[in-house]
């Protein structure tokens, strides 16, 4: 559990305390609680209550998207997001991607496919990928692009971010190739 705020108290006496609220929510599989000031942002407990620092705050007003995590399986920008709103739900962020020994698919697509540089706007694209493929698992280069659009990368261009997720698509089982393949197949 983690206490990201104390109650204080002003030194003149007076009884205003900050006040706190538990919030209990599943993060990356794990159950964790933490009690925070009710305008706490969905990403400062992530990064400062849970050290999850993956989760990156780049404009705090949902522009760039480098805050995107899965809200019970929906990208939402958590630096809009109150702490207290997510009270009671699954948060995944991109430490959850991975397991102890093997990258996701998604991880394993912006590798091979050169789908970063400097790296900040890596998570909250891996996490609109995961969204995206899980409701789509063979999507055309348009429908990544459209599914990515609230994510900003200022380094890539973003052609190696397509060609990630494209890679990660086929590595989970569906691909465009593959479709178009069966589609013309038997009658």
């Amino acid at each position: 559990m983690s206490t990201l705020y104390e109650e204080v108290r002003p030194s003149d006496g007076a009884d205003d305390a900050v006040p706190v609220r538990r919030v209990e929510l599943t993060v990356n599989g794990e159950r964790r609680a933490a009690d925070v000031e009710p305008r706490l942002l969905l990403a400062h407990l992530l990064r400062n209550g849970f050290r999850l620092t993956g989760t990156h705050t780049g404009c705090d007003t949902t522009n760039c998207g480098a805050c995107t995590v899965l809200y019970d399986g929906v990208p939402v920008k958590s630096c809009t997001m109150f702490a207290v709103q997510a009270d009671g739900h699954e948060v995944l962020t991109v430490e959850g991607l991975a397991t102890a020994s093997e990258l996701h698919p998604i991880q394993e697509g912006f590798k091979d496919e050169h789908g970063l540089q400097c790296g900040f706007c890596t998570p909250g694209m891996m996490l609109a990928a995961k969204a995206l493929l899980e409701e789509n698992p063979n999507p055309s280069e348009d429908e990544i692009r459209w599914a990515l659009s609230g994510n900003l990368c200022r380094c890539t261009g973003y052609q190696n971010i397509v060609k990630a997720v494209m890679w990660a698509a086929e590595k989970l089982g569906g691909s465009a190739d593959d479709a178009g393949d069966d589609a013309g197949g038997e009658s």
